[in-house]
């Protein structure tokens, strides 16, 4: 993870998140390339696709020295939702991207929070957000009105530093804890909590920064990307949502790159982020690479991809790509079609 210099308080919290949560978010891993020209056949390796710019939606901002995005996660009515860690109070720190018309409007700002992920609710249909910096996960409606905060406070004895969510299909919040970041120490967890957010449950612990967390496409486990060891573990799960067993699943190759944030397609591959490179590495559910999606090389100042989403229901998909230059919303054709946990992080 790259150490930051110093910033204000809202990109400070950022810049030891930055430094620590960009590890989530400038935390990626690196890929290797297969033959250029498209996509292997299904269960063969590695094949390069090459992702197309839409549109830029943001500048590096003077007050924090950068910006991240990420997100990204469709609305069922087709919007897609962006969120850049890094804007300063008054910015945009949340946007609504319309694919078609490629235009972007700002949906939400406020003066505190950090946002990593965000994730609609298949309970009460709201935007959930994660504050890294503060610890807490906040709520908005779907306009991005009626701010609400839905968890702080401790778990277990200690704060979260919330990363990325997933949704099981009842509502209930999977949240990488991305705790030890900072101390470079194996504090990470995967915390549950319910959907009525009073009960906080640690489901795994003794992880290297979680950062990504989805559900497999059968919600019938969660893989999680572990940004410090640049490896993908499988929380399998029982049937009341409790931890049944966990193993590593999936070790990456990143170079300078880590593990960023995770997406999975109708067909159960994944779709995982890197932070240090601006590419996306994707695996079959028996951790075989399937593909590398990359920038074109001509485009310049951008060093990380960190998350992606799929069209529900289609192909169609669009990845968040940041750096000195900018951060820029790409597209490129998934190898499956888009459902709920298809919204990475």
């Amino acid at each position: 993870m790259r150490r930051l210099p110093p910033r204000p308080r809202a990109a400070r919290a950022k810049a030891g998140l930055l430094a620590i949560a960009l590890a989530f978010a400038i935390a990626g891993c690196g890929t290797e390339s297969g033959a250029p020209g498209g996509l292997s056949a299904p269960g063969a390796t590695t094949g390069t696709i090459r992702a197309q710019k839409v549109m830029q939606l943001t500048r590096t901002h003077e007050e924090t020295g950068m910006t991240l995005l990420e997100g990204p996660a469709f609305h069922p009515d087709g919007g897609l939702f962006v969120v850049d860690v890094t804007a300063p109070p008054g910015k945009p720190k949340v946007m609504r991207v319309d694919v078609r018309r490629k235009t972007v409007r700002a949906v939400h700002t406020d003066g505190r929070g950090a946002y990593t992920s965000a994730q609609f609710s298949p309970y009460d249909g709201r935007l959930y957000l994660t504050d890294y910096a503060h610890g807490e996960i906040v709520s908005l409606a779907a306009g991005g009105g009626d701010p609400r905060t839905f968890f702080a406070g401790e778990v277990d004895g200690a704060r979260m530093n919330p990363d990325d969510i997933a949704f099981d299909e009842e509502g209930h919040l999977y949240v990488s804890d991305s705790r030890g970041l900072s101390e470079g120490a194996a504090h990470g967890r995967v915390v549950r909590i319910d959907r009525g957010g009073g009960k906080a449950t640690v489901l795994a612990d003794g992880l290297a920064a979680t950062n990504g967390i989805s559900f497999d496409e059968a919600y019938r486990g969660l893989w999680i990307s572990e940004l410090t060891e640049n490896r993908i573990s499988y929380l399998r799960l029982g049937e009341g949502g409790e931890a049944a067993s966990r193993h590593t699943a999936i070790r990456v190759d990143g170079g300078i790159a880590q593990t960023d944030s995770i997406a999975v397609d109708a067909d159960g591959n994944l779709y995982q982020g890197l932070h240090g490179r601006p590419a996306i590495v994707v695996y079959d559910r028996h951790g075989e690479r399937r593909a590398t999606v990359d920038i074109p090389a001509r485009a310049e100042g951008l060093d990380s991809a960190t998350n992606v989403a799929i069209t529900p229901g289609g192909t169609k998909a669009y990845m968040t790509v940041s750096g000195p230059g900018g951060g820029y919303l790409y597209t490129f054709d998934a190898l499956g079609k888009g459902t709920r946990q298809s919204n990475g992080g």
